[in-house]
């Protein structure tokens, strides 16, 4: 029958882009209008960024019908993709513009990094589990990111080389924030990082610098996986 129906459309010279259109296209949109928007997300290239990336190639291919779903899924190496409202809400509160250049630590899945290149210059991101990172550059490959590097390391020491930046992002609970990535802040920059002990609440939190000096605020309660250290000598 289908195939019956789409010799008819060709014969007829008629091309309904309904049949070639993303299938995940509706349920991106409403990820972004009922998980996001409705929760007082407003930021213009934040939205048009999570409308964008395709959620679902960033996770296993056994989960890909819950990519949009109101909920962190596992990406495996015990590691998990942050719900697509929490992606938003970090994204839009560093309040990045196509000038910005930013440092994601724990790059996960390559989700949050995509979202971020999809509106700023450039994103370095760091992942201490090589085969996550790995398979994190196949992907922003495959989706044409030029602007998105990569680094396999502890990203407690931040990426001093490239310093100073625009934002940090952080995808992982450190028991405290990092004072590297502190030292690694523009002037006016901010930092938005979870903080707290492992698989327990944790505080959001959001750090700024202006003046040499820095103010922290306490956004609200999350539960990221623990931040992951290179193991001593």
């Amino acid at each position: 029958m289908y195939r019956i129906l789409f010799f008819l459309i060709l014969v007829n010279g008629i091309i309904d882009n309904r049949f070639f259109q993303d299938p995940y296209t509706g349920l991106r949109e409403r990820m972004v209008h009922d998980q996001i928007e409705r929760r007082g997300v407003s930021h213009k290239e934040t939205l048009r960024a999570m409308r964008t990336v395709p959620r679902h190639l960033y996770v296993p291919e056994q989960m890909q019908t819950y990519a949009y779903d109101d909920r962190p899924l596992a990406i495996g190496n015990s590691q998990t993709i942050s719900q697509p409202y929490i992606v938003a809400f970090m994204t839009a509160s560093i309040e990045p513009d196509a000038s910005f250049r930013v440092l994601e630590v724990g790059t996960g899945s390559g989700y949050q990094a995509a979202i971020l290149s999809e509106i700023v210059s450039e994103v370095y991101t760091i992942e201490i589990i090589p085969e996550l990172s790995k398979k994190a550059q196949k992907r922003f490959s495959e989706q044409g990111y030029t602007n998105i590097f990569t680094r396999i390391g502890d990203g407690y020491g931040g990426w001093p080389e490239e310093a100073p930046f625009d934002a940090i992002v952080v995808t992982a609970a450190p028991p405290e924030v990092p004072q590297p990535l502190i030292d690694q802040l523009k002037e006016g920059g901010t930092l938005i990082i979870p903080v707290g002990p492992r698989y327990q609440v944790q505080s959001l939190q959001l750090i700024t610098k202006k003046n040499g000096k820095v103010k922290t605020q306490n956004l609200f309660p999350v539960r990221f996986v623990p931040f992951t250290r290179e193991e001593g000598p």
